[in-house]
Formats: C-alpha cells, structure tokens, sequence
C-alpha cells in the first residue's frame, strides 16, 4: 500500500481554500431511521437558539414522537461537533471523553487487545452494550478478549463490536439508551445501547488535525472529508478518514539491559530501540482508513430503498516484552539483591552433531557434545524484544426497503458484515527450531461474519386514548461465524528440540559415553503462537427471534411501554425477556420514569470455540498460556462445559426536572443484576500426567497454563446518572453549560473459584473509578468561541497486575485488599475556535491542559522498584492499563475545519 507522507497530507487539507462547487444546506428534516437532525446554519453564522431537550429519540422507543423531556427512558444525544471536536481520532477514546460511564483502558502490552480493545459501560463488559448505525445491528469484531490482567478486566471474554472502524465526522448523532432494551433490540444490550444516526446532509466538509504529546512523541495526524447530495430523489453522503499516530513511551528500560550496556558495551546498539527502553510502554504506532457511505432512493413519495455501510482497515504495531540474553542483578529499592534472569533459550546450547549411523555407542537420535554448536545470542547478542502486529479490516454493509401507509410503517432489511484480524510477528523466534528458527510468523487470520435479516413493523391504532396506542412487531433472523485460520508452521509447531536432546560424548574414535541432555524448549512463536490446522476452522450460530411491543399515553399525564421477545439459538436453545417502563408528569418542568426488564446475552462461536496460546511473564520468567475451546479434549480434562447464557434483570427509577427556561436536569438510578456471566477460568497448570493423557497440552508445556471459558458468577451494579444542561445568554455572548454524573458500583455476589480470584473480584468492582465527573461550559462570540471541559476520576485499582495481600481470620483467608490504590484526578481540556472567510474554522487546544498522570507505582509486597532505572523489572513507570484517562499525559493540537 502507498503511504503517503502525512504531514504533508494534513497541511494540504489544512490550507485548502478551494470554491466549492455547491452550497451547504442541512437536512433539517428528522428520519425515523437515523435520529440525526443537521444544523442548517451558514459556518459563521452564530446558531438560533434550540431546545435539547426537543430533539426527536428514535432509541428505546417506537414511537415518532418521543423526545428527552418525555421519554420514559434515559437516553443522552450526543452531537456531531460533540464528537469531531475531540481531538482523538478513536470512536472509543472520544466517547470515553463524553460519556461519564463509558470506560476503556489504554492496553499498552495487551497481544492483540491492543489492537481491539474492549471498553465497558457502567462496569459491564463490551459485549453487553448493543450497537446500532441507523437502527440496525453492528457486528461483532473477530477478537475474543483472552489476555489477561487489568488491561482487560472489565472485557475479559468479551468479543464486543470494534467502533474504532467508525469515522467521527460520518455521524450525525449518537443516542445512547441508558438502560437495558433486549426485549426491543435482542442478546446484548444488558448494559445499554448505542445507536449511531449517520449524516445524510448536503454540501462539503474538510477536517485537517495534527498534535502531539507534551513529551514530544505520538505525534498525530489526521485527515478526514464528508461530501452529500439530497434532492427529491433521496440522497447521498460520504464520509472518509485517514489516521496516523506514532508510538509514545512512558516506561523505563529494563534493569537487565541497564546492566547489558555496562557489561557489554560494543554490543549496547544492537539493544531494541536503543538508546530508548528495550520494551515500550506506550501507544503503539498506527495507521488506517476508514469510511461510512449512507444512501437512499425514494421509490414512492411514502417510501425508500436504502444503503449505508462502513468500510475499514488499520495496522499497528507493538512493542512485546524484552528477552534478555544474560542473567545479572540489581538493587531494588528496598535495599534488596534480585536475579535479572535471562530467557532461557539463552541458556541452552544446542548440538548440531548428530550420532554416527550404526553406532552402537552413540544412540540413533542422539547428539554428539563437540564443538558444533549453537547458541541464540548469534541471532540476537543482545537479546530481542518481538514486535506484534495487527491488521485489522472491517466491511459492513445494509441494504433495505422502508415505507409508510397510513398509520402503517414497515422496514425490511439485510446486513452483511464481516471484521478480519491478521496477526503476525517479527524480531522473534521458535526456540524448538534451534537454528532453523524463522524471526517473522504470520499467525493466521480471525475472521467474524454475520448475516441479519429484519422485518420490522409499526401501527399507531386511535383507540381513543390521549395518544394513539403504537403497536410494534417484528422477526430477525441472524447468523454468526466464527473462523480460525492456520498460520505459518513455526508459528504454532514443535520443532526438534521441543524435546530435550540426548547427548553422548567421544572417548575413543568411535566410542561414546552418555553425557547427558539439554532442556527441552518451548514451541511456537515466542510471544504468540499462531492457529494450527487442528485447532482452524469455521463456527457458526443460528438465531431466529420475533418480538412485539406496545405503547402509549395512557392519560395526558401518563407514558406506558411494553415489550417482550421470543429468541431460538440452534447452540443451546429459547430465550424469553420481556420489559416495561412508564412515565408520569406531575406538572410541568417535573416528571418521574421508572423501567424494568429482563435480558440476556447469547454466547458467541467465537468464545466457545476460540484457541490461543501466548506468552506470558511472571516476575520476568516466560511460560506458555493457553485458552482452548470448551469442547475440546484439553478443555474438558480440566473440567470445561457448555456456555450457556448470560442472563439480566434491570430496574431503572429517574426524575426529569425543567424548573427554568435553558435548564434541564435528569436523574436516574439503576441496578442490574447479572447471572451466568462468561468469563476465563483462572490458569490451570499443567503436569506431566497432563501431558501424557492429553497431548495437544504439548502446545503449552510442562508448567504452562490452560483456561477455558465458563459460566462462573455473578454481580450486581448499582448506579447514579445525573445530567444537566443550561443554555444562557451573557450580554451576546451565547453560555452553553453541561454537568454529566456517574456514579456505579458492582459487586460479585457469588462466583465460581475456578473463574473468579481475589485480585480479579477487586478489579471486577473497583478497576473502573466509581464517581465520574465530566462538566463541559463553551462560550461563543460572533466567530470567537472557547471551551473548557473538567474531567474527575475519582480512585481505581489494578490489582491482577499490582498484587493484593490477603486478609486472614483465625489463619483463614477471608479477603484481600489492593496493594495499591492510584488516586483520583482532575484533567483539564481546552480549546479556542475562530471562523474567518465564513468557511473556515481554525482550532487550537490541549486535552490534558496540566499534564496529569496517574499515580506512579510504588514498591511493595508484589511490586519492585529498581533506582538503577526508576522503574519496575519491565520498565514500566505508571499503571500498565493506564487507568481511566492514560498514562501519556498533555496532548496540543491545532485543526482546521472547511464546510461549504
């Protein structure tokens, strides 16, 4: 593929001051199917004035009359400036930015999560938000989140859609349904949902933005175009987005290559990344393209054929951990002498002199302990950190036909989608191939499809009521598959000296003694180990549901909904769920909604069938992890079973206030309840019985670890939204002003051991803070405009990754607290926009403005710090996770926007 030079790109976009061949004119018109009304007025050109609260929800309901001020659900409207305007050119970092219960950790060294990561909302994981672009379902992405530690604690097991692949600037809103709705939208929206409404606007939009950290890395660019034409005939929009941003790096190098360039210092250049950290704690560098096509042709004045999809594809590229070819020590902080050991590949000398055919001294199979040898500090003499990349492709497409009659609307559509993952490695090894080892492997492919057929319908019935009675029904139909393609042989094989050598030594010409073995060594690709044709195949799931809902006002003071849904899965069977919810205004300016309902999540063929083995460290020593299928052999030795659903209860309870002009302010309180949650088993390690009863645990080796997924426990969220909105004048200056609270709690209340360890139950409830904070004012001025955003994060944990110490009673363990608990933070964003030449919009702002990180991490029990560095064995500095907000710190930014 071309790479153009990006800078070069982005300043071209930045200054282009071409005509347009056409005027903008917004699409002011609401469509039911996309909930996304345009601003109709001129770049510079300050705005009328209008109510939030009056935006048409087309999300948790229906009906085509619901708005913020009487909908019986919570639901936020998140605008299109609300999300061009962040700085971060990921769905998921900017949504984290705006949404108080969305979460996501950074995922520095996280294998392939690195490249999809899991984010969570209100404490749930990825997988238990449902997502929509104009109403229809998004898929899944090929990933199933198997790495473990705090990274991924909250979408550990989870395979979640990956809305990264969606460009900002193709929307024009977001809603997002605060409470649960599988009755009315099927398996995952537990937590919530996400629907994007895209644009269907007219004219042209150009956005050109570069940044960088306050450190002087990460540089980012970002390019990205909207085009749109609507007539009578129906319309067309299209959006594209290019992205490059560079690696950063807020970690130490490691002791042992400290040590290495002391010891060795002719060898010192040939360290990774030399003269940085051999191992990156950072962003990983990335480029990728994306873009959203959303179309429709009226057929009849009363109806439409429609088109919208999304196409994307990215590649990064991250740093793994460093093996070190020698042992040395060094003095933590604590005064105390610890073993920097070396990878023991290193540590291994392979012979290369097989045993003479025929001897009768020197068995067949055997080596001779001479002279020719090898060793693999000749591949890599100052040891080597792999290099894990990731290319990922998302295709997305829908196809449907909509209309009215009368009071009668239906919508029938089709999707097909399909997110491919292509893992491959370089700087690495297969140790069991000695010197036949490859240093580049391609892993394979991890592919999801799904097919989805809808028939929705709608009938608003005059029974004389004081609102028609919206009667809703509809089918789906849905399939999903899940594939695992073979990668490179070495990538996943056992080479010859997976098993120990058998050595003999020459005394006498001809006659050999037995001197011996050396160790056996681990097999695949050291970091990762690709699929193997025994483990590659296609997995698939069949769903068939059919739902019905009812709605209306009951009196001119009273909203009722209902809705229940029938789903059959060809994997484990029927799901029935059902919900209602209800609002009453007492006067005007007050009224209080209430919702309950049941839900479920169904589990994926990727998490009942996905096979992975990697490499993982404890205390700096390297051994194989592997998670396997629950119907295989290795699996079910260990005690694997069938998935089965996971299974929800919701309740909800808010009040809506409007006690003056410009203000509004919601409330709301949920709890859900969770059974049956899918999650990892803890590691099982594997003996030598093990081995000789099931020999595909080979993979992983004497020591090594399996895991398997299982139905394993249960928790209970409770939670608070409070949002608030103002609008004001201030002489003539336009006052916007935002407050968006949350506060959530989960709680495990009952858990299989197998799945659930302490340090994982106290990530489970406090990874994620539990006050969340975001206040947002702008002030406006003709084509002057600033505004500040204050973010709170209140305390989190990181206890799979920093340890806990057990709390005993009478020599029992009955808990366990964190090591250590990071503090909470304030971060400032700011940002000033001017409008010149009436198209054109520059602006400059920092995210991050006073340059917070989190808590640095502090010696104890679990962890070391080494004042040789000033920093962990593994060089890392601050929370591997990053915890809520990142570890990278300050970030400038200048862009420049061109709308005609």
């Amino acid at each position: 593929m071309i790479r153009y030079t990006t800078s070069t790109v982005a300043l071209a976009v930045a200054l282009l001051s071409c005509p347009a061949a056409f005027a903008a004119e917004r699409d002011t018109i609401q469509d039911a199917a996309t909930g996304s009304p345009q601003d109709t007025t001129p770049q510079g050109v300050a705005p009328v004035e209008t109510e939030p609260t009056s935006e048409i929800l087309v999300l948790g309901t229906r009906r085509t009359d619901r708005t913020l001020a009487n909908s019986p659900s919570p639901v936020d409207i998140i605008s299109a400036d609300d999300l061009t305007t962040q700085p971060a050119a990921n769905m998921i970092d900017a949504l984290k930015n705006i949404v108080p219960s969305f979460y996501a950790g950074q995922n520095s060294i996280s294998d392939a999560s690195t490249f999809v990561r899991s984010p969570s909302l209100r404490g749930l994981s990825g997988d238990q938000v449902l997502v929509m672009l104009n109403g229809k379902r998004y898929n899944r992405s090929a990933l199933v989140q198997v790495y473990g530690g705090s990274d991924t604690g909250l979408g550990r097991g989870a395979q979640g859609p990956d809305i990264s692949a969606i460009p900002s600037l193709a929307i024009g809103n977001l809603q997002v349904l605060r409470e649960g709705a599988t009755a009315q939208y099927g398996s995952d929206a537990i937590a919530g949902v996400l629907n994007y409404g895209l644009r269907q606007d007219q004219g042209i939009e150009l956005v050109g933005r570069t940044g960088q950290y306050y450190a002087g890395d990460g540089e980012s660019y970002q390019i990205a175009g909207n085009a749109g034409l609507k007539g009578d005939w129906g319309f067309i929009n299209a959006t594209g987005e290019y992205v490059d941003e560079g690696q950063t790096s807020r970690g130490r190098t490691r002791p042992s290559a400290a040590n290495f360039a002391q010891n060795f210092p002719a060898l010192a250049t040939q360290l990774p990344n030399f003269p940085g950290p051999v191992q990156i704690w950072g962003n990983s560098p990335s480029h990728g393209f994306k873009s959203v096509l959303n179309a429709a042709i009226n057929v009849t004045p009363d109806s439409k054929l429609y088109f919208f999809g999304n196409f994307a594809q990215s590649k990064g590229n991250q740093s793994f951990n460093y093996r070190a070819p020698v042992s040395s020590t060094a003095v933590d902080s604590a005064g105390v002498v610890r073993n920097q050991g070396a990878n023991g590949a290193f540590n291994n000398t392979f012979f290369l002199t097989p045993c003479p055919t025929g001897s009768a001294t020197c068995k067949a199979g055997g080596f001779v302990r001479d002279g020719n040898t090898f060793k693999f500090n000749q591949l890599y003499p100052a040891g080597f950190t792999p290099r894990f990349v990731g290319k990922s492709q998302e295709l997305y497409g829908v196809l449907g036909y909509k209309g009215t009659s009368g009071e009668f609307s239906y919508d029938l559509s089709g999707t097909l989608a399909r997110n491919k993952l292509s893992l491959s490695m370089y700087n690495s090894a297969n140790f069991s191939y000695g010197p036949a080892t490859q240093t580049s492997f391609d892993f394979g492919d991890l592919i999801q499809k799904e097919v989805n057929f809808n028939a929705d319908f709608t009938y608003a019935a005059d029974l004389g009521l004081a609102a028609p009675l919206t009667i809703s029904a509809g089918g789906e139909f849905r399939k999903e598959t899940y594939e695992q393609t073979a990668g490179d042989t070495q990538s996943y094989a056992a080479g010859p000296y997976a098993i120990a050598q058998q050595l003999y030594t020459q005394t006498a010409p001809g006659v050999y003694v037995d001197s011996g073995t050396t160790a056996a060594q681990g097999v695949g690709a050291s970091g990762y180990a690709g699929t193997s044709p025994a483990t590659a195949g296609k997995f698939d799931q069949k769903a068939y549901a059919a739902y019905v809902g009812l709605e209306t006002d009951l009196t001119e003071a009273l909203t009722v909904g209902a809705a229940g849904r029938y789903e059959h899965y060809n994997t484990f069977g029927d799901a029935w769920v059902g919900k209602v919810n209800a609002l009453y205004k007492f006067v005007e300016g007050f009224s209080v909604r209430g919702s309950f309902g049941t839900g479920f999540h169904a589990p994926s063929p990727g998490q009942s069938n996905v096979s992975i083995v990697t490499t993982s460290f404890n205390n700096g020593n390297a051994f194989q992890a592997g998670t396997y299928p629950v119907n295989s052999a290795p699996a079910q030795y260990y005690g694997a079973e069938p998935l089965t659903p996971e299974k929800s209860t919701n309740y909800g309870v808010g009040v809506i206030l409007e006690p003056v002009r410009g203000l509004t302010v919601t409330v709301d309180g949920y709890q859900i309840d969770l059974r049956n949650r899918i999650g990892l088993t803890s590691p099982f390690i594997v003996n030598a019985i093990a081995i000789a009863a099931q020999p595909a645990l080979q993979a992983v080796g004497l020591d090594g670890q399996v895991q398997y997924f299982t139905n394993g426990f249960k928790t209970r969220t409770r939670g608070i939204d409070v949002v608030g909105t103002y609008r004001t004048k201030l002489s003539d200056a336009q006052l916007n002003f935002s407050l968006a609270y949350n506060y959530n709690k989960t709680k495990v209340t009952d858990y299989d051991s197998r799945v659930i360890n302490l340090p994982i139950l106290i990530d489970a409830e406090n990874l994620a803070p539990k006050h969340r904070i975001v206040f947002n004012a702008n002030w406006s001025l003709d084509n002057l405009s600033f505004n500040v955003r204050e973010n709170y994060y209140s305390s989190f944990t990181a206890a799979q990754d920093y340890g806990v110490t057990n709390i005993l009673t009478n020599g029992i363990v009955t808990g366990a607290t964190p090591n250590q608990v990071f503090g909470g933070k304030f971060v400032t964003d700011l940002e000033v926009s001017y409008v010149f030449a009436e198209h054109f919009t520059l602006s400059i702002g920092a995210q991050n403005f006073t340059d917070e990180h989190p808590d640095r991490l502090a010696a104890n029990g679990t962890v070391q710090i080494y004042p040789l560095t000033g920093g962990t064995s593994d060089g890392q500095v601050y929370p591997r996770g990053g915890g809520p907000f990142g570890f990278n710190g300050g970030f400038y930014y200048t862009r420049l926007r061109v709308k005609y």
